[in-house]
């Protein structure tokens, strides 16, 4: 069976345009240095050139924030298709239907596979979707020879909280109970997500601590952590065209309803009072990230408790940099990064 679609018909103005952006930012470095300038964050790090050009362009376009979530995700979508990595040959890749009706797209890249990773997408619990994520997840299972698995969880405010954790819990029976008919052992099967779903991610870590069934390794690839406060990236990059300040509140408005607290772990999981038990982690956070600290501080928090923890720092990158695949060298090696980290972790 066929993933779902990432790409529809372009008009010549959109292959035109995508045209030139991958043009562009593959310009030699230095040509593109003189061109954007140079962007450097209060820790001193530089924002690599094509990321600084591709910020320059989002700013001049509109905010998803001040739409209705089915038109941000209509935006979203012909975004992916004009910009989006455009998917490499999988060996098999297979449609799935999960308890509850809920959907996922399991890849494969060779005859075989040295692993599973049961993956949940970004989007601030309100965008996102397989068919966003099915370019550089499929760079994924290329890098790391490992079977994908991308969950369809239900989004805000149809459905807000608890409804993408309670999805998270669903699928990773679903990959437990299934992992051996893929020749996948179960101390092979990792978490991981990014931004929203490395929240996600890290929350099910949390509530599967029993060693016969807790993931082999989280992956939690710019996390947000803690939906309650501010910390110094979240103002040093409030107006950040990757993620601002104004799109953070409309996620959790959309996400949180009235009356949940928002340091509660199981939304907030920086706050848990005990994370000894949880699995092994691997941390990635972006140099020009508003959600950068929470990732520092989660990281922390885990080596502390004992756990095991590779923290990844990206000093050139952005929030999202998963989904710049296509338009940017830097990312795509940081993703690269992952892939090998995940590796490296498992043996």
């Amino acid at each position: 069976m066929s993933a779902p679609a990432t790409t529809t018909r372009l008009s010549v103005g959109e292959r035109l345009q995508r045209q030139l952006a991958i043009g562009l930012a593959r310009l030699p470095k230095p040509l593109l240095e003189r061109m954007v300038g140079t962007h450097a964050n209060s820790d001193g790090e530089v924002m690599a050139p094509e990321i600084a050009m591709l910020m320059a362009s989002i700013a001049k376009g509109p905010d998803f924030s001040d739409l209705a979530p089915a038109e941000a995700r209509a935006a979203e979508a012909k975004g992916v298709d004009v910009f989006g990595e455009r998917p490499v040959p999988m060996r098999e890749v297979e449609e799935l239907e999960l308890p509850g009706g809920l959907a996922a797209t399991r890849y494969r890249a060779g005859s075989s596979s040295g692993g599973l990773v049961v993956f949940f997408h970004g989007g601030g619990f309100v965008l996102g979707s397989r068919a966003a994520y099915d370019g550089p997840l499929r760079l994924l299972a290329r890098w790391t020879g490992m079977d994908i698995l991308s969950v369809e969880y239900r989004l805000a405010p149809e459905f807000p909280y608890p409804a993408p954790h309670d999805d998270a819990m669903v699928a990773w029976e679903f990959a437990l109970a299934n992992a051996a008919g893929w020749g996948i052992p179960r101390d092979r099967v990792v978490v991981a997500g990014d931004s929203a779903g490395a929240n996600i991610a890290a929350v099910l870590a949390q509530r599967v601590r029993d060693p016969e069934r807790r993931p082999a390794l989280q992956v939690l690839i710019y996390p947000v952590t803690d939906l309650s406060g501010s910390r110094p990236s979240n103002r040093e990059f409030a107006d950040s065209p990757a993620l601002t300040a104004k799109q953070i509140d409309w996620f959790l408005n959309h996400f949180v309803p009235p009356g949940i607290d928002r340091r509660d772990p199981r939304v907030s999981p920086l706050f848990a009072d005990d994370l000894t038990g949880v699995a092994p982690a691997l941390v990635t956070v972006a140099g020009f990230d508003p959600l950068r600290d929470d990732g520092l501080a989660y990281a922390a928090r885990l080596a502390d408790s004992g756990v095991s923890t590779e923290l990844i720092r990206e000093p050139g990158l952005v929030h999202g940099y998963l989904g710049y695949t296509a338009l940017s060298a830097t990312s795509r090696a940081g993703v690269e990064r992952i892939g090998s980290a995940i590796l490296r972790a498992l043996g």
